[in-house]
């Protein structure tokens, strides 16, 4: 079964297209139009080993809101999608993941509930122009449409670090969480249903 799955959503604000692959080799074609939002995107599929395609036109003569927004809800609808009933998966993953300064560890439950408890200690309200208050409101958007639970903390004293650090640590716990079990069968829950 092909565990992929493609995201188109238009609204007045932007034109999103996410292809995904959950059992990749970690290639990534990712154009948003706010730099370091693509590099950080193209990092989670190189780690997290998911081949990944965004392409995304916004509004960002106004700013990178509704880009960056748009643009993890369909990322996190692909997930969703490639999972599907998400029967024979792991379901949980963990990772830490240094860079330099700094430590970031993240944790996932991808059993179909949507939450996100953050820790991201930005010191600038940017890194390019990407405005550091995004990234958790990116992960947020990405864990509801995702349906997934995301815990994610880090340290450090240099923001770019910090947010890749963050995102690194964030793929590898989602390829640990929606590996194949090769023990199980069927949905990875006492209630039987996710």
């Amino acid at each position: 079964m092909s565990r992929s799955a493609t995201i188109q959503r238009t609204t007045a604000e932007t034109d999103v297209h996410v292809t995904l692959s959950l059992d990749g080799t970690g290639r990534a074609e990712v154009t948003t139009g706010v730099g370091m939002f693509d590099h950080l995107l193209t990092s989670m599929a190189m780690h997290g080993l998911f081949d990944l395609q965004v392409r995304t036109v916004g509004d960002l003569h106004i700013d990178e809101h509704h880009t960056v927004e748009d643009t993890a809800i369909a990322l996190g609808e692909a997930f969703d999608g490639a999972l599907g009933t998400r029967a024979g998966i792991v379901r949980f993953g963990h990772a830490a993941v240094p860079m330099d300064e700094a430590l970031a560890t993240a944790t996932v439950d991808a059993g179909g509930r949507s939450y996100t408890v953050m820790s991201l200690p930005f010191l600038a309200p940017t890194i390019g122009t990407l405005g550091t208050q995004m990234i958790p409101h990116a992960l947020e958007a990405f864990a509801r449409s995702a349906r997934m639970t995301i815990h994610l903390t880090a340290t450090g004293r240099n923001d770019h670090h910090l947010a890749e650090a963050s995102f690194k640590a964030l793929a590898r716990a989602l390829r640990m969480a929606v590996e194949p079990d090769p023990r199980r069968a069927g949905i990875p829950s006492t209630k039987g249903t996710l």
